[in-house]
Formats: C-alpha cells, structure tokens, sequence
C-alpha cells in the first residue's frame, strides 16, 4: 500500500475546503485502516443489554416536559439519496402521504417532518429549532422544498449545517481514487457518525449553545415515526445523562442489524453493528432472546457534555471505524473498487461515561430503506393525525416485492400508479414477477401474486389472498 495515500488524501480535502478538523477524523481513521482494525466486538467481550426502561413508564408532568423541550433542538439527517431505490436527490423528497383533499399535493417526508414541528410547537409553546444535516448531494433540493415553510427557521440559527466528505480509497493502495468521468463520484460522506464533527465544523453547536439550547433529539429523516416527544425530553433533561439511544425490541425481523450490549471490561454500553461481528458470533448476535434490543438510531445528546468531549479531543470522538466496500460508480459493479471509511453516531454511547437507553414502542421506528417500507406508509396500515404522526391501524404486514421489478422508486411507482392497495386485513404480501395493480385492491390473509411469465395485472377492486386473485365483491 502507497504510504502517500493519506498524505494526497489530506490535500486533496485540503484543496475542497474541507474543515481541518474533518480532515483530523479523517486521518485518525485511515490510520486505523492501515493498522488493520476491525473495529469487530467479539461475543465473549460483552453482555446482553437488560432492564430497560419503556417510555410508557415515564412519569414526565407535562409542565417538566414542554420545559426541557424548550430547551432542546430536533437534528434530522438527511445527507441520504436513496441511491438503494434508484434516486439521483433527497430521499426526504420521495412522496409518503396522499391527503384527503384532492387538490392538496401529496406530502413528502421534508412536508411531515415540518408539519410535526408546527403542530408540537403550538402544543407545547416550545420554540423546537429544526437543523437538517444535509450532504453536498442534498442540500439544495431540501433548502428548495423547505422554502414552503418559511415559518420553519428559529431567528438566529441556521436551518441547516453541512455533513462532510471524504475521498474514497482505492481498494488496492489506498490511495484516493480518481474519476475523470464524474469527478463527484471520487468523494463520499463519512457516516453519520460524522454528525459530532459536522456541528463542530459548521459552527452549529457552538451557535446552539450560545443561544441557551442544551439537548438535542436526533434521527433520520426517512424515519417519520420519531416526531418531538415532550415525555422523554423531560427524561432526559432529569437523567443528567451525556447521552441516551432509543432502543426497540428485536424481532425476527431484526436479526441482522446494529443492537445495544454491555461492554465487561467497563460495563459501559456499546453499539454492535452487524459489520462489527466476527463470523463465529453472528448466530449469538441474531438471538433475538439474548440481545433483546436494536438500535433505532434515535439519540439524544447533552450539547453540553458534547462540547466538553470535543474539545478534549481536539474534535476528534474515538468511534470505532466502519470499513464499508463499495465500487467508485456505485450503479457500475464493473467500475474501481473502493473502501468507504465510516462511523455510525450510534456508537458514541461508548465514548460518554453514564449514557443510558430507554425502550421505545415501534411505532418511533419507520424507516424507509426500500420499496416496500414505501408501500405500507402509504397505505392504509397508516393514519395521519391532526399533529401530523403516523399511527399504525393494525399490526404491520410483512411485505416482499419482487426486486426485478419494485426495487426502483420509477418501476415501483408505474406498477401502482392506479392507487395502494388496500393491507389493513393482510398478515402479508409477496409478490413474485412483474404485477401492476389497479383501483381499490385489497390484500387478506397471507396474500401472493406468483409470477406469471409476463407483465400482468391485478384488476380494480380484486382481492388478493393467499390462493391469489379473486374477484372483487
């Protein structure tokens, strides 16, 4: 391996202006990288995560939590585009929600998010500032659509602050790959662990403080499920924790997947990704009775307690390094191959001596990360109340779409341009081949579409079950 990969590596951020701090996170990594870390949590280093608290057993008076929520600042990133899906922008601008009116346009993930804040801060008189961690990728089309809410913004703090990059590395020297062809395909964000050195970079944090906000409540913006929650700002304000993850309980489902565990040597907590698990651990990791709790990435930090780390560190947090491979086009599987160096925020728990975890229902926990998830929030599993949060009807059906044809936003959207069909009586939905639906399709039971060799249709008003498709009634 060439020892100047990091020496070109750091000019070439240089020469972007990337933050020289950034570049310090970057540095400290690929040190890593060339010693060989792993960063691998072995199963006889840790134990499973018990004795949880639940969010519904806070005992939160509405005046402590509106209190701790005026003090406290919502971060969604949003550095993401969906590429997974076939998306070239934001995927906080896929369409989620249809409304009742005709004439009102259909709600994108960016609409929900502001409408939540809206309606929690009219709830709780709480000023609830919103920053966005937009990537390079993302920060114009978010900045463009956020223009409708010109109310959104808190007087005095920025709406949003920039995630970083870093070169990708060329598998075979580590040195930073070059592409004549798209020039922005030679970089790529650090994570979301790089959440810490992007408030830092940007001067966000500092600006945070200043202005007297304390805590911060972070997620996903693909994850409509963790809207402002007043309780569990009061629980965190009154913990005195640096940090706090909210954890779920796994289901089979969950097997694969970041979890929470308690590290022996310190008992401090951990998160375990399923990339930091050695190949003989991973039947003990995916015991869904011994490790009990998954990683939402839903956190909550003491700004304070933040700001001190950092600065200790040089801003320099000692997370554990994701060594993510990948091709340099990542729709060309033929193109350079190229390791991605990577940090997930989650595992900051580590860092602050004293973070903790509370248990949160599932219902804080509705990702989008493919197709399908797309389909059940848009259906009729789903209500959207007056404060804008999605409330589950019925328990989630299982849904599987065939990737040949649905894995793509396009084809997914084609295939149900006619309306979502209806899932509220369906225990599951899989569908095999190439199917379009029409109007006003429901799907009972264990429901299948087995593929029928050709482009086919499900009819307006048939019902789908397990046997197939039967007429409308």
């Amino acid at each position: 391996m060439s020892s100047q990969g990091l020496t070109h590596s750091q000019h070439k951020m240089a020469d972007a202006g990337v933050h020289p701090t950034a570049i310090d996170v970057f540095s400290r990594f690929y040190a890593l990288l060339q010693d060989g870390a792993t960063g691998t949590v072995p199963e006889a280093d840790i134990e499973p995560l018990t004795d949880v608290t639940h969010r519904d057993e806070l005992d939160v008076t509405p005046q402590h939590g509106a209190d701790a929520l005026s003090r406290t600042v919502l971060i969604k990133l949003n550095g993401g585009l969906g590429t997974s899906m076939g998306m070239d922008r934001a995927k906080s601008l896929l369409t989620v929600r249809t409304t009742d009116s005709p004439e009102a346009a259909p709600l994108t993930f960016l609409d929900i998010i502001a409408r939540q804040v809206r309606a929690a801060r009219a709830a709780t008189g709480a000023p609830l500032p919103l920053l966005f961690m937009n990537s390079f990728r993302t920060r114009d089309d978010t900045l463009a659509a956020l223009a409708a809410y010109p109310d959104l913004a808190v007087d005095g703090l920025p709406l949003d602050f920039l995630q970083n990059r870093e070169p990708k590395l060329r598998g075979d020297d580590l040195e930073p790959v070059e592409w004549p062809a798209d020039p922005d395909l030679e970089w790529c964000p650090p994570g979301h662990g790089d959440l810490y050195t992007a408030l830092v970079a940007s001067g966000a944090l500092q600006t945070l403080l200043d202005a007297g906000y304390l805590y911060a409540s972070v997620s996903n913006s693909d994850n409509l499920g963790a809207s402002p929650d007043a309780a569990m700002a009061g629980w965190f304000a009154a913990s005195g924790a640096p940090f706090a993850a909210e954890v779920a309980r796994r289901t089979p489902a969950d097997r694969k997947g970041g979890h929470v565990v308690v590290r022996r040597s310190d008992s401090r907590l951990v998160l375990r990704e399923t990339a930091q698990t050695p190949e003989e651990d991973l039947a003990a990791a995916g015991d869904i009775e011994r490790h009990k709790f998954f990683n939402t990435n839903n956190l909550w930090l003491d700004l304070r307690a933040l700001a001190a780390e950092l600065e200790r560190t040089g801003g320099v947090l000692e997370l554990p390094l994701i060594v993510n491979p990948k091709t340099v086009d990542p729709t060309d599987p033929s193109s350079t191959p190229v390791i991605q160096m990577e940090s997930a925020m989650g595992a900051a728990i580590e860092v602050f001596e004293g973070s903790t975890v509370i248990e949160v229902d599932r219902s804080r926990f509705l990702p989008v990360k493919a197709t399908s998830d797309l389909l059940l929030l848009r259906s009729d599993v789903y209500e959207l109340a007056e404060d804008f949060t999605l409330r589950a009807t019925v328990e989630a059906p299982l849904i599987d779409l065939d990737g040949a044809y649905y894995k793509l936003v396009g084809d997914f959207d084609a295939r149900f341009a006619q309306g979502i069909p209806s899932l509220r009586g369906a225990n599951s939905l899989t569908v095999h081949g190439d199917w379009s639906f029409g109007r006003d399709v429901v799907a009972e039971g264990d429901a299948v579409l087995e593929d029928a060799g050709t482009p086919s249709s499900v009819p307006d008003g048939a019902r789908v079950g397990p046997a197939g498709i039967a007429a409308g009634s």
